[in-house]
């Protein structure tokens, strides 16, 4: 069973009829990651995400004995959650990243400016593991970049469970109508403005990215984590685009080119010589990643979740989360 059902044992809902529960149990559960993705790329917030797979099991579980089949289950599911992402993102804010402010690139040597208040997007760690259908896992994680979850927050609410129904999940535009209510016609108006906002806020070099299991990527990636933990900072020219991006949540500023970004980790980083850092390889939507440890003592403990673009054997971009909360979602070990 579930974490999401043994916490709704729990309460006792389940325990009123053990058949049916366990029957909803063993057909939900093979839909769990996929409403984990629907639910992050409504949100953009691991945390919110999982919060909103649970709350949708409960609201499916309630409701199951009126399930009819006539569609099938996970597309029922997806209905469900879909509504309740929709009234949870009722007047929240949008989640961006600090170049999604519409400010300009920052001074690499003035102080960082951090805002903690502000709900940051968050990155997502590898759903899928099933070798046996590589399509499944080059849909899943292009559906899930970071670049492209990013650009959603742009969207409203229902912009974007439109789009991602008709342009993700595939769903008819009539599926999408019945399921957030409203008509065939207005479907079909929020998804042309969806698309059209999201052609102006898509970085061009998203669909040139390379795949985290690439040999391409992990040779970078393994040079990436190297010149860190080496504490060789100048290295880190030879992999940077020319106009490469650094931004870190929930520090304001971002940076341009690799030159600053040099700069800035000199200037700020914590790190004074080798071994101060230390970097696990993992993959975070759908893209190369580390998870960077600093030295702390006799031991090294949660500094940075790293997520990189990978672009003609470069990196183009890096987003660099300073939350620790983070590292138990990647089941990444609390210390070092």
């Amino acid at each position: 069973m579930s974490e999401a059902l043994r916490r709704l044992v729990g309460v006792g809902l389940l325990a009123q009829d053990n058949d049916l529960g366990g029957d909803f149990t063993a057909r939900a559960e093979p839909y769990r990651r996929e409403l984990l993705a629907h639910c992050y790329r409504m949100t953009g917030s691991l945390h919110d995400a999982e919060d909103l797979v649970q709350e949708t099991l409960l609201r499916a579980w309630k409701a199951y004995d009126r399930f009819e089949g006539k569609s099938s289950l996970r597309t029922w599911l997806h209905r469900i959650a879909t509504n309740t992402c929709l009234s949870a993102l009722d007047g929240r804010q949008r989640r961006p990243l600090p170049t999604g402010l519409g400010t300009s690139s920052s001074d690499p040597t003035a102080q960082l400016a951090e805002r903690g208040e502000v709900p940051w997007l968050e990155p997502l760690p590898e759903l899928t593991d099933d070798p046996a259908d590589p399509s499944v896992i080059v849909g899943s994680r292009e559906s899930v970049r970071l670049a492209f979850v990013a650009a959603l927050q742009h969207l409203s609410p229902r912009q974007r469970a439109v789009l991602l129904l008709r342009d993700v999940l595939q769903w008819k535009s009539a599926e999408v109508a019945e399921a957030i209510g409203t008509t065939t016609v207005a479907v079909n108006s929020l998804l042309q403005r969806a698309r059209s906002q999201l052609e102006t806020v898509r970085p061009s070099a998203e669909d040139r990215l390379s795949a985290p299991d690439s040999p391409q990527a992990q040779d970078l990636l393994a040079r990436y984590i190297a010149a860190f933990e080496t504490y060789d900072i100048d290295r880190l020219v030879e992999l940077f685009t020319a106009e490469a991006i650094w931004e870190m949540p929930p520090y304001l500023g971002w940076y341009r080119g690799a030159q600053d970004i040099i700069t800035l980790i000199h200037q700020q980083c914590p790190a004074e010589s080798p071994g101060d850092m230390r970097m696990l390889p993992l993959v975070a939507n759908g893209q190369p990643a580390a998870a960077m440890y600093m030295r702390a003592g006799q031991l090294h403990m949660p500094f940075q979740l790293h997520v990189l673009d990978v672009v003609d054997g470069r990196v183009s971009h890096v987003v660099a989360f300073l939350d620790g909360s983070l590292f138990p979602k990647f089941g990444l070990p609390p210390s070092l």
